[in-house]
């Protein structure tokens, strides 16, 4: 029998072993297989219940929860997908998405990585408030920022700030468990050292496996520091890869980090099919965003009608769907991030602001449809949910 195309990718002989693992030691759904909606379910559940196990202090700033399923079980995803946590804080209930930064080689619990934001509603209080043995609701994993066999070289390049190492950690920690046949080099900007999330166990991991460098860039160093400092600019990247030939780009942090490390990709002639970026929330100031209306400024306020409902007060800068949270109106939501489309809303007369990352449909564009996590209210509104 001829080799199928599958049988050479990343890991098959591993998945191969696991399977035999699972069928002998692990618990059986063959029952289900017959019902397509129970499988649907199985691995693309409408939530999960999930219990905190462990809170593992990383930084000053930043905890990981370590969450189990109340049902005991959690299903598979890809390094680099996150899950959406929905909690009710001061009366609100929202929800916040976070990379998942275990390894997917394991599914006994999902690690999630919060780091404190200032003025951050979920982030505090989940750093803050939530305690072991806490239980929590999530979405089923999501997300696109992952490595794909057929499409993306073997040579990953991984540019991370902040709290955006905590996809690249679940990536790093599968290619050196399973031994993929995969290289990465990760550049992490961080403004000192010690707020460094992961810094140790990425030094020991870069120490002990060839295919795996590491490269902190602090912005803010210590006179004692010896390492490299400053920014992760192409000359940077230059000095430390041999050349970008064969290689595909990730980035993932905050907007800032896009707005400055996209461009020094492009000043190596990285073309844009070789760099692939996260989606990471709405910008902290829109009114910086380059298409931003000089004539309105975010503390502007306009009414906004619900359809069905009362009219309520909508702060320009502030996002659609937390000024609805706010008045206790509950918007699905999985990505806050403008890709998921799960918080479309459709616009009945006003105008709003979204910026050029939001991945909007063409056909909600002709309709009227627009993604409340990254839509800004530039004058009355009038809406259907």
């Amino acid at each position: 029998m001829a080799k199928r195309i599958f049988e050479d990718f990343d890991g098959y002989e591993g998945i191969v072993k696991e399977r035999e693992y699972s069928r002998k030691y692990g618990v059986g759904y063959s029952v289900e297989s017959h019902s397509v909606e129970l499988l649907i379910k199985r691995y693309h559940p409408a939530k999960l219940v999930l219990r905190v196990q462990d809170i593992i202090t990383e930084t000053p700033s930043t905890k990981t929860l370590r969450l189990n399923s109340e049902d005991g079980y959690l299903p598979p995803f890809l390094a680099g997908q996150y899950v959406s946590l929905s909690v009710e804080v001061n009366g609100i209930r929202t929800s916040r998405p976070y990379s998942i930064s275990s390894p997917p080689n394991q599914i006994g619990y999902y690690d999630i990585t919060v780091r404190r934001v200032e003025g951050g509603l979920v982030s505090n209080y989940l750093l803050d408030h939530v305690e072991k043995g806490d239980l929590l609701v999530g979405s089923g994993p999501s997300g696109h920022f992952y490595h794909n066999p057929l499409f993306h070289n073997k040579e990953m390049v991984c540019i991370a700030g902040g709290s955006g190492i905590t996809p690249f950690m679940s990536m790093i920690s599968e290619v050196a468990d399973k031994g993929l046949d995969r290289t990465i080099t990760l550049f992490y900007g961080i403004k000192n050292l010690d707020d460094a999330i992961f810094h140790e166990r990425l030094s020991l991991l870069s120490s002990r496996f060839k295919a795996f460098q590491y490269v902190p860039v602090i912005e803010n160093p210590s006179e004692r520091y010896e390492g490299v400092s400053g920014l992760i600019t192409a000359d940077l990247m230059k000095g430390t890869l041999e050349n970008t030939d064969g290689k595909t780009f990730y980035l993932c942090g905050p907007q800032g980090l896009y707005d400055f490390c996209i461009s020094e990709c492009k000043k190596m002639g990285l073309p844009d099919r070789k760099i692939r970026r996260e989606v990471y929330g709405a910008p902290l100031q829109i009114s910086h965003d380059p298409g931003w209306p000089r004539d309105v400024k975010e503390e502007d306020l306009f009414e906004l009608k619900i359809a069905g409902k009362d009219i309520v007060k909508a702060r320009a800068g502030v996002p659609l769907i937390t000024t609805l949270e706010e008045e206790g109106v509950l918007v699905p939501s999985v990505c806050r991030s403008g890709e998921c489309s799960m918080c479309r809303v459709k616009v009945i007369s006003g105008k709003v602001f979204q910026p050029s990352g939001a991945l909007v449909r063409k056909s909600d564009r002709k309709f009227g449809y627009v993604h409340a996590c990254v839509s800004y209210p530039l004058e009355d509104l009038e809406i259907i949910l």
